[in-house]
């Protein structure tokens, strides 16, 4: 009689759990190269997203993907392919800017405050005023990337008002690890590089790499460089997923920060890095690198783009943001 009292509830706990399976969402989330996405790389290894939504009562499967750089993140987030995108402030403003009245793209979260350096194998180049016709500088974006647009707010600042296109025909568009490469191959014709950790530093390891400037010199302090964005219908329609997200995420900076050699082992690990695990955690911990949600000097790089026609200005940085930031401490 026991056992077969057993069995019947052990069916129905099985066919509960199948059935959760079954409903189970996924969640689309793209992320791009480099040591500045490593919450999101917190969140994939530990399974964070995962976990946040189980304590909302969800069950969610996660697709990661990975692109170069944000305006392929931008075409996806509107084509629908993804759930969520990530990308320097630029993309995220020129996304905003595009699909407001329709799509209405919009911030989730930052994911840090890091520098941007512009390294250059070229001893003669001190400044932005030492380039010449015949050079050329690697970013992961022409016009749109956080670098392309940093390098126009640079220019402005170094030859004038109106002048802040003076160096856009000297840009390439390569990933990061494509630009160092062929910075360091030294045969390609890049001899400057516009880059993100952990490859601006790597490229400082190398006696013929000298750094032009850093983005904290351009913004006048520390700023946002990376951000997580989706649409309006999105977090409207998974409101839960959006609150997961964020407790994820809120969760990858505690982790990061209590334990940066833990960090730096997963980091090494999800990229297949060949990078020595002290120099990540070294990366990690530099005090110029900030793990945080908090978006920083958005209004900046906000006043810039409009003002030089590339997007419509909003009032203030919480028009960007999703409500999951307005109480916190902002740009």
């Amino acid at each position: 009689m026991r056992m077969s009292c057993r069995w019947p509830i052990l069916a129905v706990s099985i066919i509960i759990s199948l059935g959760s399976f079954a409903q189970a969402q996924t969640v689309r989330i793209a992320k791009q190269y480099g040591i500045s996405y490593l919450p999101l790389t917190i969140m994939e290894e530990r399974h964070l997203l995962e976990q946040q939504a189980q304590k909302l009562g969800l069950e969610v499967k996660t697709e990661w993907v990975k692109l170069a750089s944000g305006a392929p993140m931008n075409d996806a987030i509107i084509s629908g392919s993804l759930d969520f995108a990530s990308g320097g402030v630029g993309p995220l403003l020129t996304v905003w800017s595009k699909t407001r009245g329709h799509l209405d793209v919009k911030g989730v979260a930052a994911l840090n405050s890091m520098p941007l350096y512009l390294n250059t194998t070229k001893p003669e180049i001190k400044s932005l005023k030492d380039f010449t016709e015949n050079d050329r500088i690697a970013l992961p974006a022409i016009k749109v990337s956080i670098q392309a647009i940093t390098l126009q707010m640079a220019a402005e600042q170094t030859f004038g008002p109106g002048q802040q296109n003076k160096l856009d025909a000297l840009t390439v568009s390569l990933g990061h690890p494509d630009g160092m490469a062929q910075l360091l191959g030294g045969k390609s014709g890049i001899d400057a590089h516009f880059t993100s950790a952990p490859f601006m530093y790597q490229e400082l390891d190398d006696k013929r790499v000298h750094r032009i400037l850093s983005s904290y010199d351009v913004l006048g302090g520390p700023h946002t460089f990376n951000v997580v964005w989706t649409t309006s219908k999105y977090a409207t329609g998974h409101p839960k997923i959006v609150q997961a997200f964020v407790a994820a995420l809120d969760e990858a900076m505690k982790q990061i920060t209590a334990d940066p050699k833990s960090a730096a082992a997963d980091w090494i690990h999800s990229e297949s890095s060949k990078l020595p695990a002290q120099e990540v955690e070294r990366i990690i911990r530099l005090p110029e690198n900030e793990w945080t949600t908090v978006p920083k000097k958005i209004m900046a790089y906000a006043e810039f783009m409009a003002r030089t026609g590339m997007i419509s200005k909003p009032a203030r940085w919480e028009d960007v943001f999703f409500d999951t930031m307005h109480g916190r401490p902002g740009s």
